[in-house]
């Protein structure tokens, strides 16, 4: 059985190499050199540090993925605004995995006051990201045409949202 779970210190190599994968094989991040783990323990940390979900989704203590988001941008104004990332290991990818990380991603963001979710989608031919994020409900919000630079051939970036919880629909309540 499959479970979705907060991130821990210790699934801090498996989720690193995770990463790694997609930066060295795919298009879906932009990076072009694999951050070592102490990066991404250092990512991690700023991601729990503003209270927002960092989650793993595992198999018989195997950690087939993982999922979190973070400020949009790092100005406090964007605060209620978050990109997801989401990054599976290669034998757990079209199993309805990516799907179920991202709807806990969203349901612990919205408790954590998020009111938009931002996809930034590397490049317009990943089919898969674009299909689980339009499944869970993000639409349409833009394509940056040949923005990116990697594996010798420009790429596009797809941008798509959805607004949780109250959206714009109120004021964060005790916020400036």
């Amino acid at each position: 059985m499959i479970t979705i779970r907060p991130s821990r210190d210790s699934d801090l190599s498996a989720v690193t190499a995770i990463y790694a994968h997609h930066v060295r094989t795919g298009t879906g991040t932009f990076e072009t050199t694999a951050p070592t783990e102490a990066e991404m323990s250092l990512r991690r940390r700023d991601v729990l540090d503003k209270g927002l979900p960092y989650l793993v989704a595992e198999h018989n203590g195997t950690v087939l993925g993982f999922a979190y988001c973070q400020w949009f941008k790092p100005r406090p104004a964007y605060r209620f605004s978050a990109e997801d990332s989401i990054y599976l290991h290669p034998d757990a990818a079209g199993k309805g995995l990516g799907r179920r990380l991202l709807a806990e991603l969203a349901r612990q963001a919205q408790a954590a006051g998020i009111r938009k979710l931002i996809a930034v989608i590397g490049d317009s031919a990943n089919a898969a990201s674009i299909g689980v994020h339009r499944a869970e409900g993000f639409t349409p919000a833009g394509l940056f045409k040949s923005c990116g630079w990697k594996f010798g051939k420009w790429l596009d970036i797809v941008l798509m949202e959805k607004t949780i919880g109250d959206g714009d629909a109120t004021s964060p309540e005790g916020t400036n």
